[in-house]
């Protein structure tokens, strides 16, 4: 471990009375079900259904579904552990597996989130040719590349952070291991390992986050010489896409674009990209989406022949 005499990590209370505990405790039980029960719900009713199965848009759905519920059970179910038991505590190889896999799977959603800006232009921008660009063999492509992009990426972010000795204190302020926590309490200079893992950040964020901009206002662009059923039906979905960027992007830059950082800001930052925005996308997704309830009204009644058989 490079010196490393630490060999776990404490996780500090959250600060605040019993009754922000049990309200804390309550949001992350309700949020870690919703996760849960919402994205396998729109995972089972994407691959139910063949039409929404065969459009790109669900496609990726159902793949940003499974990455929200990986990014949710990667802290919430040991968040919920810890709050019960008033504090708790992690290995340090625990620490860096939980670093790389939030990175890995953060970040994997961050590319996928573009990818969906992009499957949006192509969609409202060039309607004839929307199958053709993104056929299954380009949609799988994508997802292949969102995949290695961001393994390289979390393997670059880990080995940083690995590399540094840890001697103590090993109090982390955080309910999960955080790189801008972590590193402080490395017993050497972090300073350049700082500067490296915040380029690395800017090089993922900045890039997806400029390109979702120049899609997105393209995208409006275009549909404001639309109007009628179609140009309002694009208009729904791309705010769908616009409200779940916004929610996933915003405590993410926050927290990961620059050096130094207030533990308990950050603290509640995390809460909100790793437990409740995961729960309110597919509330989103489905809520404003027509097709989507529609296939869910179908597959419950599928569920109901199944259950009750020779009823109508």
């Amino acid at each position: 471990m490079n010196g490393s005499t630490v060999t776990e990590f404490i996780f500090l209370d959250f600060p605040g009375s019993y009754v922000t505990q049990l309200f804390l405790l309550t949001l992350v039980l309700t949020c870690y079900t919703t996760i849960l029960v919402g994205n396998l719900l729109i995972m089972v009713t994407v691959h139910s259904e063949p039409k929404l199965f065969q459009c790109p848009m669900y496609f990726f759905l159902a793949n940003l579904s499974l990455l929200d519920m990986t990014l949710g059970s990667v802290a919430a179910p040991k968040l919920v552990n810890d709050l019960l038991s008033n504090g708790g505590s992690i290995s340090y190889e625990g620490c860096m597996v939980q670093i790389f896999v939030i990175h890995l799977i953060g970040g994997t959603e961050m590319f996928l989130l573009t990818v969906m800006a992009y499957d949006r232009f192509v969609a409202i921008c060039h309607p004839l040719r929307y199958m053709t660009i993104m056929d299954r063999q380009r949609c799988h492509s994508l997802i292949i590349f969102c995949w290695t992009a961001t393994l390289i990426h979390a393997i670059f972010q880990t080995v940083v952070v690995a590399q540094l000795p840890y001697c103590g204190p090993n109090d982390l302020d955080n309910f999960f291991c955080d790189i801008p926590q972590v590193i402080k309490l490395a017993c050497a200079e972090i300073y350049v390992s700082e500067i490296l893992l915040v380029l690395s950040d800017s090089v993922i964020i900045l890039p997806c986050f400029v390109t979702l901009l120049i899609s997105y206002a393209t995208i409006l662009a275009t549909l404001c010489g639309r109007f009628g059923k179609d140009g309002s039906k694009a208009l729904s979905t791309c705010g769908s896409h616009l409200m779940v960027v916004g929610l996933f992007y915003g405590p993410i830059v926050f927290v990961y674009t620059k050096p130094s950082s207030s533990s308990e800001v950050d603290k509640m930052a995390a809460v909100f990209y790793l437990v409740v925005t995961p729960a309110l996308n597919p509330l989103i997704y489905t809520l404003r989406n027509e097709e989507m309830k529609e296939a869910m009204r179908k597959l419950k009644n599928k569920c109901k022949h199944l259950v009750l058989p020779g009823q109508e």
